[in-house]
């Protein structure tokens, strides 16, 4: 249990240190201007004028598996202040689908079909896949969530008001920290943890804005 408990440190600490040096990357573009840092010939393989065969394209969802639907929805309803745009179920195939959004809930349509269709017009959506019994399952260890080896998913971020607020909240209510605002340098940035262990970033505009200030 100690070596699992050196080695998660370990790896949190080594993606606080990549982080930490997105910082100093920021700030080394800080004197320059936007269109430098973002062109073209400063990002090999950018395409600076998108196809026009890709005008209307957005992105839409971000999918990944959950243990249990029950946990999940009181996470990103209660905690985080989602809208449940729709819930598709597959009874022969065993798993259920939940659209998470932030939505009016007074501005979704009552109509199944104009439900389904405002859901996929909504941007940035997550797509919550539940397959049947994982939930009782104590077999079942759950899912990686890409920031252990072999890395590679990350994360999503949640814009707030105030990163501080929010954390005290969620604090409040027993959300797991992977970082609070002051860990690190890199302050006023937070990371917390869903139930299926999948890692959230906290942050507010203006305090970003001070990583090239």
């Amino acid at each position: 249990m100690f070596r699992k408990i050196c080695v998660l440190e370990a790896n949190v600490t080594s993606e606080f240190h990549r982080r930490e040096g997105r910082s100093n990357f920021f700030r080394t573009f800080a004197s320059m201007s936007s269109e430098l840092a973002e062109s073209a010939s400063n990002n090999p393989g950018l395409s600076d004028t998108p196809d026009e065969a890709t005008k209307g394209y957005y992105l839409q969802q971000t999918m990944y598996r959950i243990k249990d639907p029950k946990a999940s929805l009181d996470f990103y309803s209660r905690v985080l202040g989602m809208t449940l745009l729709k819930r598709l179920d597959y009874p022969e195939a065993k798993f259920s689908l939940y659209f998470m959004g932030y939505e009016d809930p007074s501005s979704i349509p009552t109509d199944t079909a104009e439900r389904l269709a405002f859901t996929f017009r909504s941007k940035a959506t997550l797509e919550l896949t539940h397959n049947w019994g994982t939930e009782g399952d104590d077999s079942f260890k759950g899912y990686h969530n890409g920031n252990s080896e072999p890395r590679g998913y990350g994360h999503i971020g949640i814009a707030v008001d105030d990163t501080y607020k929010a954390c005290e909240r969620f604090e409040k209510l027993g959300v797991k920290f992977v970082k609070k605002p002051d860990d690190g340098r890199m302050k006023g940035l937070a990371f917390i943890q869903d139930p299926d262990g999948y890692w959230i970033e906290i942050f507010d505009v203006k305090r970003m804005k001070s990583l090239v200030g």
